[in-house]
Order: C-alpha cells, then structure tokens, then sequence
C-alpha cells in the first residue's frame, strides 16, 4: 500500500511517521505543505513542487549497532531542509517549493504513483530506490519533461552500461567511495591490501570496485577471502566470545598486508573486524575506515553551521542520506535561482549544463558529469566517531578537475545514453 506520512512539512521539524506508525491512506490524500498565504494570493509566485520517492525494501536485517538503526525519516528530513533553504532564497524570487512524498513496498506501485504524480505536473523526483526500481522509474518518465535524482544506489551500471539520460546522481558511485579510499591509502603507502568479501551480491559489486582501484593506484590485493560465517550476534545462542574466536581463526595464515579492506556493505559482519583481526592492522572498506558523502562531525566550509540547522529542523544529526537529497533538492532550487523561472525544460537544461553549480558544503562548486549524470564531489573518510581526511587527495592531478580522479572519467565511461 502507497502512504505518505509526511506530505510535505506544513510544520518544520515535525518527526516522521515510520512506515508502520503511519495511517494507510492515499498518498494524494493531503497537500504537500500548507501555502503562505501571501504566496496564494499572488498568481505571479511560481510554485515549483518536488517528489520524493522511497522504496521500502523490507528484507533488509537491521544492523549489528543498535546505533546504526536508520530514522524513520532517514532521507526525508534532508529534503525538509533543502525545501526550507530553496525557499529562503525563492521569496525574494516570487518562487515558492513545496514537498510530496510517496513510499511504497511494492516496486511497481512506487512507479506507478510517481509516473501519475508526474503527469498531474511534478516535475523533479527525488528517489530513495533500488536499481532496478530507478530504472524503471527512468524508462517509465523517458518521455516526459522530468528528472530522477538517484540519492542512495552506489550502483556502477546505473553509470554505465544502463545509463539513462533523465536520471542524475547525487548518491556517489562504488568506483568514487573505493577511489577515495585508494587515494588515502596511496598518500599513506599502506599498499598491500587483503580484500574479505561477503555473501551479497552487493558486497561482491564493492569487491569489484576494489579491485578496479587497487589497480588503478598501484596497490597490490595479497588474497582475497569470502567470509561465510553466521555473526554471533544473529545467532540465538550468539555473543561476542563466538566473534572473538571465529574472526581471529579467519584471519589466521594471511600474507603479509598493510591494511584488510571488508566489503560488507549488507552490514552482516564487518563492525566485527575492527580490534579481531590475527595480525594487527587497520580495518578500511565499508567498516573501520569508510569513505562517505556526510559526517556528523564535518565542522569544515560552514559545516557546523550546517550541521545545527539540520538539527534543530530533525532533532538528530544529519546522515549521508540526508546529504544525497538535500543536494538533489538544492539542485532544483539553485537551477531555480539562476535562471529564475519555474519552466521544468528551462531547469533540467540548465543542470545539464557546464554553467550549473551547486554550493554544498564541500569546499568548492560540485557540477554534474557531462557524460553519466553523476554529480562531482570531495569524499570524506572517516570513522564512526570523526572525519579523518577528504579525497581527492593532494598530488592526484588531473587536466580538467580533480574530482574526477574519484570514479569512473569520461575516457573510461561506458554509457552512451548523454551522447545523444
């Protein structure tokens, strides 16, 4: 069943319904926000609505932290304050934004409401979805005056081989996470890297992006291990003296390396690594060492400033998820700004342009690959309680921008679809 349990923000700051607190009703069945009532007074304000579409994908396992459990509004809260930044600058424009949500279970219901949400005038959707569910998105608007913000799928065929014109990326790729981390690891001369790979096909897709970067900045993967073991903690009898001999008996026997890079990305067993291993080493991939969009500790560029007013509109701190979508929202909102018009063709050209740029925290400009849509920005590595350094990394040159030594560059790209 489709529900909205945040159409829109009539009040800012107010928690999100989880999927299974919220009343099952039409996602049609409220306004997005309540209108000023100067602005619906006025014909001249234009008025520029923005979707977010969330898939809730229900077989996920929870993760092994009870901190790591996401907030109901995980995503959502990032679009209620890009909303509330895109209209700060829209009343001195005559512009108003304003806030839909839809979430579904079921893929082709998502579609379907957000196809009829486009036709009925929506022209900017921010998607919360699997990959096969943004493709199915993208091929189902492919003749419509719209744009799909992808803010969570690291997927590279999304990038590549499946590329659609109609779809942009906020969400960084697998290659861009992976690089980020290859470059640190390069600056620090920690070269010898052993990969463990978990069960998912999302950890072998991570696996890969590893290898590729390995390769790409002169590491050296010494061998590779699948981990296949059931985690203490998911186990009835489970507990932590089950973890602390199976992940040392695992690691037993190991080439010489620098650092173990896990490719956990399902969570089912990385957290694990870190303090277990047989041989003292760091612990780098998606546990220990990770590279990520946003960090609650990011104090740079205004960032703190940034972090409070996240804050004080959620009640909690702002994750990476929140970050992909305020970007998608604040995409439409700056496009809005500088071509100051509501035209959807006018705004999708504009951010397909070299002259769109996004302020977002970051130190710099970010744009939007010209050739997959992916959109172009620093990489924090951190750790779960601080950012330690940002990629690119000093001395990782290239002749045009140097944020495009993160992921895959333009003479690499296999996608075609941006070349018509």
């Amino acid at each position: 069943m489709l529900i909205s349990p945040l159409a829109g923000y009539a009040q800012e700051g107010a928690p999100a319904a989880s999927p299974a607190e919220a009343p099952a009703q039409s996602p049609a069945a409220a306004p997005a926000e309540v209108p000023r009532a100067d602005a619906a007074a006025d014909p001249s304000v234009l008025k520029i609505r923005i979707l977010m579409a969330r898939e809730i994908r229900e077989d996920r396992l929870p993760p092994l932290s009870l901190l790591d459990i996401p907030p109901p509004d995980d995503g959502v809260a990032g679009a209620k304050l890009a909303i509330a930044d895109n209209n700060t600058t829209g009343r001195f424009l005559k512009q108003e934004f304003a806030l839909d949500i839809v979430q579904s279970a079921s893929p082709d219901e998502l579609v379907a409401e957000v196809k009829k949400r486009v036709d009925e005038g929506i022209a900017y959707v921010v998607a919360d979805a699997s990959a096969e569910t943004l493709l199915a998105l993208a091929d189902a608007l492919k003749d419509k005056d719209a744009v799909i913000f992808n803010a969570s799928e690291p997927d590279e065929p999304l990038r590549e081989e499946q590329c659609r014109i109609n779809i942009k990326h906020t969400a960084p790729s697998r290659s861009m996470l992976a690089d980020a981390l290859g470059q640190y690891m390069a600056w620090k001369q920690w070269r010898k890297w052993l990969l463990v790979v978990g069960p998912t096909p999302e950890d072998k897709a991570y696996a890969e992006a590893i290898r590729r970067t390995a390769k790409r900045f002169g590491h050296k993967i010494v061998e590779e291990r699948e981990f296949k073991y059931d985690p203490g903690s998911r186990r009835s009898d489970g507990g932590f003296e089950q973890i602390q001999q199976q992940i040392p008996g695992f690691m037993q026997g190991a080439p010489e390396h620098d650092v173990v890079v896990v490719a956990d990305e399902g969570e089912l067993f990385g957290d694990y690594f870190p303090y277990r291993t047989w041989q003292a080493r760091p612990v780098i991939g998606t546990a220990g060492l990770f590279a990520t969009t946003w960090h609650p500790a990011v104090e740079l560029w205004g960032g703190t400033q940034f972090q409070n007013r996240f804050k004080r509109l959620a009640g909690r701190q702002m994750r990476p998820l929140d970050y992909n979508v305020w970007m998608a929202v604040r995409s439409v909102g700056e496009a809005a700004t500088r071509r100051k018009t509501a035209d959807p063709k006018d705004l999708i050209a504009y951010m397909r342009s070299p002259e769109f740029e996004l302020a977002a925290f970051k130190g710099q400009k970010l744009t939007y690959r010209a050739w997959n849509g992916q959109l172009r920005q620093p990489i924090l590595i951190a750790t779960a309680k601080i950012h330690v350094t940002v990629s690119p990394q000093p001395g990782f040159l290239h002749q045009f921008t140097e944020l495009d030594t993160l992921g895959v560059d333009q003479p690499e790209t296999k996608c075609t679809a941006f070349k018509k």
